[in-house]
């Protein structure tokens, strides 16, 4: 397949508002399936049994598609106007991830993948499939190996061209498309994103024990949270940003295309989120990320965030759930019962 066509290609994507298009092969990525061993082999993935379901498709992209020639690698900025660090300050608000401030990027990127494969079948033919976090792709690896970026030592793919806000999209296709060479780590000595983290998540550099990490524990775990990690989750109700945020890399962010990444949640006094039951709560996150967790898992963040918050004024909120329904809302009510009224003391 010609190079003219890779370059209309790249020019489409950015057209489109992605921030960089890089090729690869399906088979590029020979390291992941010894990665993806250690990491289940450790437990790191905690309650995620979907990472095992389909180890064998997230291991080899050649085996998700037999018939796919070529990866097509794409990332899509989603930089925040704004540090989400001092946040974190505002104990009596919930810090919300700065990807999920806005719409879904599941349904933004996935469309802006469409209107591309289609444009490619227009212009050379061939079959394509578009993914978005939402099939067994190893996206982060595929991305370096199409020279998109690196995987950081916090496991992020990052860039000197856009740093590490970016939401990564794939497209496969049975084209044979001039492929991009590999980025290599440029990480250096800098510890920034594992010295930062507030659960201790990073067993060793590159390395991510999810069980620890709080964008897990805030999105995917079910049930109470172990009592130790707590008081570490601080006000974060709903993912973590702090590895991404302290990269140094970020001086190269890229402003993101979308104004809809930006949807102007904010932090919102946890009081208010505290009293949302299903229906408020499904009202209020629709069309955001945020709506997939349930309002059980979410008041359960908060109920944690309220006892870190120091605010005594704040008991009684969490004391109204503590006979709520769902029995980690009822747990967590009762220990921030408890830690604010210690802190009272």
């Amino acid at each position: 397949m010609s190079a003219a066509l890779k370059e209309r290609l790249v020019a489409q994507a950015l057209a489109e508002g992605f921030v960089a298009c890089r090729v690869c092969r399906p088979d590029d990525v020979p390291e992941v399936p010894a990665r993806l061993g250690a990491f289940l082999g450790a437990g790191y993935h905690g309650q995620m049994d979907w990472m095992e379901n389909r180890v064998s498709w997230r291991g080899d992209p050649g085996a998700l598609w037999p018939e796919a020639r070529s990866v097509i690698m794409l990332a899509e900025s989603y930089a925040p106007e704004y540090d989400p660090l001092p946040l974190l300050e505002e104990r009596d608000r919930g810090v919300i991830s700065v990807y999920a401030q806005g719409r879904d990027y599941h349904d933004i990127v996935k469309k802006r993948l469409k209107r591309i494969a289609r444009w490619l079948i227009d212009e050379a033919g061939g079959e394509l499939k578009v993914f978005v976090d939402t099939a067994p792709v190893p996206e982060k690896a595929l991305g370096q190996a199409a020279g998109l970026g690196w995987q950081g030592k916090h496991t992020n793919l990052l860039s000197r061209e856009w740093g590490n806000w970016a939401f990564l999209g794939s497209i496969f296709s049975t084209l044979d498309l001039p492929v991009d060479l590999p980025e290599i780590d440029r990480c250096g000595s800098c510890r920034a994103c594992q010295d930062i983290c507030p659960t201790d998540a990073f067993p060793e550099p590159y390395r991510l024990d999810a069980r620890r990490c709080i964008s897990y524990l805030t999105i995917e775990h079910k049930g109470p949270v172990d009592i130790d990690l707590r008081a570490r989750m601080g006000n974060r109700i709903y993912g973590c940003d702090d590895c991404l945020a302290v990269c140094p890399w970020n001086k190269f962010a890229v402003a993101a295309s979308d104004i809809r990444y930006h949807g102007g949640i904010g932090a919102p006094p946890l009081e208010e989120l505290a009293l949302l039951d299903d229906a408020a709560f499904r009202a209020r996150f629709s069309g955001s990320p945020i709506k997939r967790i349930g309002r059980d898992r979410f008041v359960r963040n908060v109920l944690y965030a309220i006892g870190n918050s120091g605010q005594p004024r704040l008991i009684a909120v969490a004391q109204g759930l503590t006979s709520d329904p769902d029995p980690a809302v009822a747990d967590a009510a009762r220990w921030a019962v408890s830690r604010l009224g210690l802190a009272q003391r």
